[in-house]
């Protein structure tokens, strides 16, 4: 067993699992019977997308996220395999974009129509042939755009290239075919490099999947994986399988070196497989077991104990599938770090759950919300088949913010002051315009500017003295400090104004008492 030390400093020692209201419930959704290991659910901002019993042939559903309640029994549905459907995921660079695959040895690729859907959809944008056998998994390419990978029981991995017009697709550009097995579980690291693959054979492969090449193999025999993760950039994989004495079991790799486990932890006598799901953002594991309703959520660290056990969300209701929200749809006024959309079958259910780190603010909280990957690709296609690597591009969660390259342009930003035409304002001459007023002119109102100073906040301060830095601090080493102190700059900035159109009204409401004294005593 992994040490779970009594108390720990964290931000998300007391993160707790939500479950929405009934009405806030998706119900009357007829949820596949299949026992294929997969999540059977994808989710994006705008969709929630769940595989469906459907008689001849293979079917899924595209729900409007924010369609809930019961669902009608003639909603129109996504059916043009001709097995049952085995996986759906959407494209992470457009959300009107869903792959799928089938036991027809079939991937076909969905335009979703932005208004809502009117009757069946039955022809694919494109189809992907190549598999001899039954297609399980897919995965789209964390970085690059329009690259897709399909597994199939014909033990093979396949690589598209979706960068193309024609609607049939028969060639991909690349066959990995390093696996004596069904393959259980693809992961990537965060740029797309390198590849990890569980295997039926109890195998994790580190794979360079444009060179075709196998970097590591692990054959540890007492743990018999079914699930593997990249851990973001920690240079470190997780699996989830089962031990020995066929307990539950989870299991922490060194990327490097995949011939012992860092750390092996039984989790209980279970049967049901376990799901994991990691957060790079706030280094948050977590574990949700198919057949119960448990989701385990832990924190990673890059030293020992690696594993730091959290707190486990419990329901009587068991999931048998699950979907997870990308970060950019998720509240963040309500402080909710992650979404799950778990499907009850039992009772025609898709239940939202939320992971909230409890706080009295209802403020942005930026220390919970660092710079989080984008809708928008890095590379495209050819780029990444020709060799090139690149991280995602990262963009704030900060409400009003919109996406941000790697590579920052700073907008120009417009002047703090805006020089008022007070012409119009002035009933006699004599006045002195708004320039004049702003500026302490003589000993006398530079005195009076230093106590107006002084009677300040202290963060006011800062603003009215032009030769201090607000932020003064060391130069950005990385591209995301770059990225946070931008940030932090346009929120000063957002400030100042807010400030600068406090002292207009100000001044405007003093002129005009001015004025109003002026005629008061002209007239006697």
């Amino acid at each position: 067993m992994s040490w779970h030390p009594q108390y720990r400093s964290s931000k998300f020692r007391h993160v707790y699992g939500k479950a929405a209201s009934k009405d806030k419930c998706y119900d009357c959704v007829p949820i596949t019977r299949n026992v294929h290991d997969n999540h059977f659910c994808a989710v994006n901002p705008h969709f929630i997308a769940v595989v469906t019993e459907c008689a001849g042939g293979g079917a899924f559903l595209v729900i409007p996220i924010h369609q809930t309640g019961k669902l009608d029994p003639h909603y129109p549905k996504i059916c043009g395999h001709k097995g049952s459907v085995l996986d759906i995921k959407w494209n992470p660079f457009n959300d009107f974009v869903i792959a799928s695959c089938s036991e027809d040895a079939t991937v076909k690729i969905w335009d979703i129509p932005k208004h809502l859907l009117a009757k069946n959809i039955t022809s694919p944008k494109k189809e992907l042939l190549g598999h001899v056998r039954r297609v399980g998994l897919i995965e789209w390419h964390p970085t690059a755009n329009n690259i897709l990978f399909s597994s199939g029981y014909d033990y093979k991995i396949m690589i598209w290239n979706l960068d193309t017009k024609e609607a049939i697709i028969s060639n991909p550009v690349k066959i990995l075919d390093a696996h004596k097995d069904v393959v259980l579980s693809m992961s990537f690291n965060t740029d797309g490099s390198l590849l990890a693959t569980a295997c039926r054979d109890r195998k994790i492969r580190l794979i360079d999947p444009r060179a075709g090449k196998v970097l590591q193999e692990a054959s540890y025999k007492s743990h018999r994986v079914n699930k593997v993760l990249f851990l973001g950039n920690m240079k470190k994989l997780f699996s989830t399988g089962t031990s020995r004495w066929n307990n539950r079991q989870i299991a922490l790799w060194d990327q490097n070196d995949l011939s012992v486990p860092l750390l092996e932890e039984d989790l209980d006598g279970s049967s049901g497989l376990l799901f994991p799901f990691y957060d790079s953002d706030t280094h948050m594991l977590y574990v949700v077991g198919k057949g119960d309703g448990n989701i385990r959520y832990y924190e990673i660290s890059p030293e020992k104990p690696y594993l730091n056990y959290l707190m486990e969300y419990r329901s009587h209701l068991p999931q048998k599938g699950i979907g997870m929200m990308p970060k950019r749809g998720l509240e963040v006024s309500a402080c909710e770090i992650f979404r799950f959309y778990k499907l009850i079958p039992t009772k025609s259910l898709i239940e939202p759950i939320s992971m909230i780190v409890p706080r009295r603010s209802e403020s942005y909280q930026e220390d919970i919300y660092p710079l989080t990957t984008g809708a928008q690709p890095a590379l495209t296609a050819q780029e990444w088949l020709n060799g090139v690597n690149k991280g995602p591009l990262l963009v704030s969660l900060r409400p009003g913010s919109g996406a941000v390259n790697a590579l920052l342009q700073f907008p120009e930003t417009e002047p703090l002051t805006k020089t008022m035409d007070l012409s119009q304002h002035q009933g006699q001459g004599g006045k002195k315009p708004l320039e004049d007023l702003q500026k302490p002119s003589g000993i006398e109102d530079r005195r009076r500017w230093l106590k107006m100073e002084e009677k300040l906040p202290k963060n006011e301060q800062t603003c009215l003295s032009s030769d201090f830095d607000v932020f003064e601090c060391p130069p950005p080493k990385t591209e995301n400090e770059l990225l946070q102190m931008f940030y932090r700059q346009q929120e000063e900035i957002r400030r100042l104004r807010e400030l600068v159109n406090q002292r207009d009204i100000q001044i405007k409401q003093l002129e005009l008492e001015l004025r109003n004294l002026c005629m008061d005593t002209g007239n006697y």
